[in-house]
Parts: C-alpha cells; structure tokens; sequence
C-alpha cells in the first residue's frame, strides 16, 4: 500500500482528500502531518498556486522521506485584480478566521456589480524532493452579496457556482466534491495513481 503524506495543516482540505480518494483507500493510506515529528514550516513564497503546490511537495516529500500531496488553493475574483488569489488564506492577515476574510472581501466588493470570480486548485505530487506531476483545477462563480450556509469552510459562505443558486457552503459535501476546484483537481490525481497502479503491482515509489 502507498503511504502518500497530504501536506496540510488544514484539516478540512484532509477532509475533502480522504473523501475525493475513496475508491483507493484499498491502495493508499493517508498520512497526516501530526504523524510526522518536527515538520518544519513552509514558506508560500511562490508567485502562483502552482509554485506554492509544488513548494509544499518537495520540501514535504524530501523532509518526510515518501510521496506527499499538496495543494494551494484560493479565490480570484475579476474585479479585485485576481484578489485575494495566492494570499487568499492571508488576506485578512495572520491569525484572522474565515468571517474575518470574508467580511474584508466583501467589503472590498461594496457597490461593485461585476461578481465574477474563480476558485482555483493546484494539486502537487512529489517525492523525495523531486516533482511528479501538477494538475489544476478551476470552478467558475460569482460573489455573493451577503453569506449564507453553514457548510464548507473559507469563502464558501459568498461563492455562488455557475449553474447554481447556492453558494459552496449550502451545498452537501458530496455536490461540492463532484464540482469543486479541489474535487476537480483531486480526481486528476486520482486518476494519475490509478494510471501507475495498473502499469505495475505497486506504486513505483514504494
């Protein structure tokens, strides 16, 4: 079995992984970073989700010593520039909770009728400092006027995603994983394991 690390310390994005990885949790077991003494920060100084992804990977992979999975993930949003984008979790600043940035965000939003935005994911596999591969996943929305739902986490409670009436965090988990940048993004990878296992007996890195 594959001992693949998901380099977070966020235990909701853990969540959406053991669930979106369901199907091959005969293959791979999902370590947790509070399984790993020591482990050092990261710093997120990359210009895009995907340097950031592929950061948290190799440093991850190459400290823990076997595959690790990392993502950065955040909101784009048209009229702000791409705001919050790769600062997303930061917007606010440090130690600021999710209210906090969504009260920034829509602040930043008052009186602004373009609400076209974008949560994107960069999903990174790597092991032993090397990078394996990189896919991204997008969902496509607008910003709502005001919060609503108790689901989900971050900026869920004001993203409303094409197609629908309600934001991320009125929608079930299973309908946000079938939709969502993460779940997106995580079904690639998905995919890619599978890929590997079928070419052989177990995982090459193992």
């Amino acid at each position: 079995m594959l001992k693949m690390l998901a380099a977070t310390t966020n235990k909701n994005k853990v969540r959406e992984f053991q669930e979106i990885l369901e199907d091959l949790k005969d293959k791979i077991e999902i370590i947790t970073l509070d399984a790993i003494p020591n482990f050092p920060e990261i710093v997120e100084d990359g210009t895009t989700f995907e340097e950031n992804a592929m950061k948290k990977a190799r440093e991850s992979s190459a400290f823990a010593d076997m595959v690790a999975m990392a993502d950065d993930s955040g909101l784009v949003v048209e009229a702000l520039g791409g705001a919050p984008g790769i600062h997303s979790a930061r917007y606010a600043g440090e130690g600021a909770t999710d209210s906090d940035r969504i009260a920034k965000l829509l602040k930043a939003m008052e009186g602004v009728t373009d609400r076209r935005a974008k949560f994107v994911c960069a999903a990174a596999i790597a092991y032993r400092g090397e990078e394996v591969r990189i896919f991204v996943g997008e969902i496509k929305g607008t910003i709502a006027l005001t919060p609503s739902g108790s689901n989900g986490f971050g900026y869920d409670p004001v993203f409303i995603p094409e197609g629908f009436e309600k934001s991320f965090a009125e929608l079930t988990d299973e309908e946000k994983n079938a939709i969502s940048h993460r779940g997106r993004a995580m079904r690639a990878v998905a995919g890619f394991l599978r890929e590997e296992f079928e070419k052989m007996d177990d995982f090459e890195f193992v």
